[in-house]
């Protein structure tokens, strides 16, 4: 349950950093970058039963 809700927020965090919107323009793909890939690891995480 906690593992699902984790990802949900983190999916909402990796939409609202994607440099299409206009507050994040400057930033470059970094930041949906790096949150893509703490989605990745906590997706595994879940799906191993770990989280």
């Amino acid at each position: 349950m906690l593992g699902t809700i984790l990802l949900i927020v983190l999916i909402l965090i990796l939409v609202g950093a994607f440099p299409a919107w206009p507050h994040s323009r400057s930033w470059g793909y970094a930041p949906s970058g790096m949150v893509g890939l703490v989605v990745v690891v906590v997706l595994i995480l879940v799906l191993m039963g770990q989280v």
